[in-house]
């Protein structure tokens, strides 16, 4: 009550910071807090509705993964879109309160991209016609860090980059927290870049392993001559794939040349798909 209290000209910061510790330090905290700040973003109260927004928005950057995953439940986004949808209290909610929301909904689907809970909800109030278009985040805001980060994230390996950015986030300075929004977002961008390339380099691999075990399982039929029109149609199309495929590993290769590992993983595909290539041309011919 006292961190979202609208009687008061400011926000109680030291509230707010002992509602989050509060959350943190209780077990059930995480599940009780979002179900306490939904009924209070939906106070009739303008006010009282911002400041349950602030406080919000503390705890996703306080509270951690268990509060994350609170708050990508259905259960908790439904009571965000109540307060925007015309069939609840979207008809008496202010323009200040819904466009927070609005904002907070729009941050939390860049910043947990792996929750398709949030960005299901947030496509249906697009599809509705609730939001028109997407917001314009100001840069003075500081976005939730995203949870879970990968386990290779740059905040992890960049000792430098992460004490940077704790520094810029302690600060209370209009300038350091753009500075901070700023550094958040680039690597965020940097990290889904990252994730992209794992993703087409897992696809491909992928892709090569299945169509070499049907090119060859093909072949034995051709050596047996027991290939009907249409698989002998299907092992040329195989083959066209498989030789489209080569390139594709070779930029991967060369887009991965900082990661044994997986440079590892792409060169023994290749080796695959050459030597299955060789097979084709052999027995074909």
């Amino acid at each position: 009550d006292k961190a979202t209290d609208p009687s008061i000209p400011e926000e109680n910061w030291e509230c707010i910071q002992r509602f989050c510790d509060q959350v943190n330090a209780d077990t059930d905290g995480p599940s009780l807090a979002p179900r306490l700040l939904a009924h209070k973003i939906q106070s009739p109260q303008e006010l009282e509705a911002l400041r349950a927004l602030t406080v919000l928005e503390t705890c996703v950057n306080n509270c951690g993964e268990r509060f994350h995953n609170e708050i990508a439940k259905f259960r908790f986004l439904n009571e965000l879109i109540k307060v925007l949808s015309p069939k609840y209290y979207g008809i008496w909610s202010s323009e200040k309160v819904k466009s927070r929301v609005t904002e907070i909904i729009f941050s939390w689907t860049v910043w947990f991209p792996q929750e398709v809970k949030i960005r299901d909800a947030y496509q249906m109030l697009k599809k509705q016609g609730i939001v028109k278009e997407d917001p314009k985040v100001p840069e003075d805001k500081i976005l939730p860090p995203p949870s879970p980060r990968s386990q290779n994230s740059i905040f992890d390996t960049d000792e430098e980059k992460s004490k940077l950015l704790a520094r810029l986030l302690r600060s209370r300075r209009s300038e350091d927290l753009q500075a901070a929004n700023r550094l958040i977002q680039s690597t965020v961008r940097e990290e889904q870049e990252k994730s992209a390339k794992a993703s087409r380099r897992a696809n491909a691999i992928s892709e090569v392993s299945e169509n070499v075990k049907r090119m060859d399982k093909l072949l034995e039929n051709y050596k047996r001559q027991e290939l009907s029109k249409s698989d002998q149609e299907t092992l040329q199309t195989l083959f066209q794939r498989c030789e489209k495929l080569r390139p594709l590993l070779f930029r991967l290769a060369s887009e991965t040349a900082d990661d044994d590992e997986a440079l590892a993983e792409i060169l023994q595909a290749n080796d695959e798909l050459m030597q299955a290539l060789g097979r084709h041309r052999r027995v074909v011919a």
